[in-house]
């Protein structure tokens, strides 16, 4: 009888190193790390640059609707309000419409048309902004200072609040026209989003609708809005973080007065549209350029903390 022999125990074996694998992963962990720098440089670079002003004009800075270089006295109100005011506008404006275009391709149109249709909304997304502007400014405003601002204005007239909203003279230009012109650029955007996560829907999900009677409308509402409603919101949030930093195509047509009005058709300003008017003017050391620069910050941290809510939103459909 032969006597087993043990065998001394070992680890599991350890896979091999290439050196290709090694400079690879180096490359990867110092591009992560290079985003990351890059980041935290920019903002660093706007908080240093706008200090001048926060120190001089403190947390009144961000309210403040005085904006007078001869002065010497700036504050963010005016263009805070008038970015909010009209990426939420264009939000407002913008997801009817690309929930309308995502509806139709995913659950209306014929296969032949669904690639034509959805390439030609997504290729919006690839126009440029200045494009958008002078676009907006010798189609568009023509149309709202003749066609659209006079009838609202007369409907309007009398109506409490309404009134207030919907009254001054019809320029064309102002709030609602660059409302109206950030929704058209942010529509690519939000119906992209939603015509992907609608397609995410197990199809057996809505078979089983069908099964028992819905129409597509109920299909739509019952089962496929409460599948994504995460991902719509998110996808929806991310098109305000594009409305938000818009600026050639919003200074074409919001008039960028330094004032804060009740009316949509009144002039305006934003951050994006301020900063680019007012840069070029600016002498280096100055308050006005330190006004700019924490202007920028500002835009900053408001992207950033839409764009978190997105991710966070879509987080949960992205480990699915």
């Amino acid at each position: 009888m032969q006597q087993a022999v043990a065998l001394p125990a070992t680890g599991p074996a350890k896979p091999k190193t290439h050196l290709g694998d090694t400079i690879f992963e180096f490359l990867a962990r110092a591009s992560g790390v290079l985003v990351l720098l890059l980041l935290g440089s920019l903002i660093l670079s706007l908080f240093i640059g706008g200090l001048p002003a926060f120190r001089a004009f403190g947390a009144g800075f961000l309210f403040s609707a005085k904006w007078d270089p001869v002065h010497q006295i700036f504050g963010a109100g005016v263009s805070v309000y008038g970015t909010l005011l009209t990426s939420i506008l264009a939000l407002l404006l913008a997801t009817p419409v690309a929930f309308g275009i995502a509806f139709f391709l995913t659950e209306l149109a014929p296969s032949w048309l669904r690639r034509p249709i959805g390439t030609a909304v997504e290729l919006l997304a690839a126009v440029p902004s200045i494009i958008y502007g002078m676009w907006g400014f010798f189609v568009i405003v023509p149309i709202m200072s003749q066609y659209v601002e006079p009838p609202l204005i007369d409907l309007f007239d009398g109506i409490p609040v309404l009134q207030d909203m919907f009254s001054g003279p019809p320029f064309g230009t102002g709030i609602f026209t660059a409302a109206l012109i950030l929704a058209v650029m942010v529509i690519p955007f939000i119906a992209a989003t939603m015509r992907d996560v609608f397609e995410t829907v197990p199809p057996v999900f809505k078979e089983s609708a069908y099964g028992v009677g819905c129409t597509t409308w109920e299909v739509m509402r019952s089962i496929v809005l409460p599948h994504t409603r995460v991902s719509v919101v998110g996808g929806i949030m991310l098109g305000l973080g594009r409305a938000l930093g818009e600026t050639m195509a919003v200074t074409f047509v919001i008039g960028n007065a330094n004032r804060i009005s009740p009316s949509l058709f009144a002039s305006g300003n934003t951050i994006a549209s301020l900063v680019a008017l007012e840069f070029p003017e600016s002498p280096t050391g100055s308050l006005k350029l330190a006004s700019l620069l924490a202007l920028g910050f500002i835009l900053f941290v408001i992207s950033f903390i839409v764009l978190a809510i997105s991710r966070t939103l879509l987080r949960p459909k992205l480990k699915a």
